[in-house]
């Protein structure tokens, strides 16, 4: 805070103080004291002894405020009140709130750097630059606190974040290892690149495009299914079907319930958590509905598949699952950033997001319709997670082994306005 500001703020609270203490002044006054008063009977109007002050008794009243007597004002003719020192713990508040630090990971070849302050919230709106040491100087251009480095060799490297003003930049350097391979485990802090809704154009990020649509025919189920003894019926659920009533959804007989945790944008490829995603949660436990989460992918390699399946492990951190967790490889329309992956990439992006997922202890599966199974994926590579097949007929013509089954996209359950995706489970 400046001079000036300082000088206005101590003034206004002055002038609080002021008018209180006249307050109290004038509720306290002597008795017989004011304009009409009569003196007591029997006595003298003359203050007496007791009341009579020396003028050494009269300076005694000053005050830290810089009071003298019953003057409250005498701080402002003070020339050196406004000189004493800073309130030191609020220096220091104010100094660690500008104090920078670096957060860097690798996953494979490369390097995401996090500016973050002390709070370990990502710093924004500012062109920061950091020297990655042997290759030069790297700036955040969308000033969004994140610098990310591909193509690097593997090894170890050193990362200094260049002074910016207003700032106070960490003075030493980071040290970090480029990693050569992917690891498949978690990333730490995945949850400083999860975005809400709010924070992007949702109508231009989440547009998946159901595949298992073109292939359905007029044999398709729409009923809700009866569970079996070797299959029970369910639904799968995400910001599209609204608010929806856990109790009666219970009662309506679904025995599970897969939900959508979140999508990566088709366009700019953020991580974005599903809106709905904690009430549905939240509300299903207390249903006493099993559970079971999945994400929409727009991976473009296996590093961006580690992130996706970090940013699920982050999401469920604080719930119980009892179904595995999906990742949902389906089109955005033919204009998604992960449209035109090759059956290779796209396959090892659902290997590398299930592996992590089995690597921190859940299940794992991969969502997918017949048609992208046979023609977009290796499926044979991928048997050992949970199939999650979505063919909308009355007898699936997927000649591979699947797990689950949605059968329809058009089913009604009460509990839910409008349609709700159908399920069958033969997980035992």
């Amino acid at each position: 805070m400046d001079s000036k500001l300082r000088r206005m703020a101590i003034l206004s609270s002055m002038a609080m103080i002021l008018l209180v203490s006249l307050l109290v002044l004038y509720i306290n006054r002597p008795e017989g004291s004011g304009g009409n008063q009569k003196p007591p009977a029997g006595g003298d109007a003359s203050p007496s002894e007791e009341q009579a002050q020396s003028p050494e008794q009269e300076k005694d009243t000053g005050t830290a405020l810089g009071q003298i007597g019953d003057d409250l004002s005498a701080f402002l003719r003070d020339q050196t009140f406004f000189d004493q020192e800073v309130n030191p713990v609020l220096e220091a508040a104010k100094e660690n709130a500008m104090r920078l630090s670096l957060m860097v990971i690798s996953v494979e070849k490369d390097l995401r750097i996090q500016i973050v302050d002390s709070q370990g919230n990502l710093v924004t709106g500012e062109s920061f630059f950091v020297k990655l040491d042997g290759l030069g100087e790297y700036k955040d251009l969308d000033k969004d606190g994140i610098i990310y480095i591909g193509d690097l060799t593997a090894g170890e490297y050193s990362v200094e974040l260049m002074p910016v003003e207003g700032y106070r930049v960490p003075v030493n350097e980071t040290r970090v290892r480029v990693k050569d391979k992917v690891e498949y485990v978690a990333i730490d802090d995945i949850s400083l690149l999860i975005k809400t809704e709010e924070e992007i154009d949702a109508e231009a990020e989440d547009t998946a495009v159901a595949d298992a649509l073109a292939d359905a025919d007029k044999t398709e189920i729409k009923k809700f299914q009866k569970s079996t003894a070797n299959a029970k019926v369910g639904i799968d659920v995400s910001k599209w079907n609204g608010d929806i009533d856990w109790d009666r959804v219970k009662n309506a007989g679904a025995e599970f319930a897969i939900i959508r945790a979140g999508y990566r944008g088709s366009v700019t490829g953020s991580l974005v958590e599903d809106p709905y995603f904690n009430i549905n949660m939240r509300g299903a436990a207390v249903s006493g509905v099993p559970v079971g989460v999945y994400f929409f992918t727009q991976a473009v390699n296996e590093v961006e598949a580690v992130e996706e399946a970090s940013a699920v492990l982050e999401l469920i951190r604080d719930y119980k699952l009892d179904y595995p967790v999906f990742i949902d490889t389906e089109g955005a329309g033919g204009n998604g950033r992960a449209d035109g992956l090759d059956v290779e990439t796209r396959t090892l992006v659902c290997e590398a997001f299930c592996r992590t997922i089995t690597n921190a202890g859940y299940d794992a599966g991969v969502y997918g319709s017949r048609n992208w199974y046979n023609n977009n994926l290796h499926a044979n590579q991928l048997e050992n997670y949970c199939i999650w097949l979505a063919e909308y007929r009355s007898a699936p013509l997927y000649q591979g082994y699947y797990h689950m089954w949605q059968y329809t996209s058009k089913g009604s359950i009460d509990g839910i306005e409008g349609n709700v995706d159908m399920n069958v489970s033969y997980l035992q």
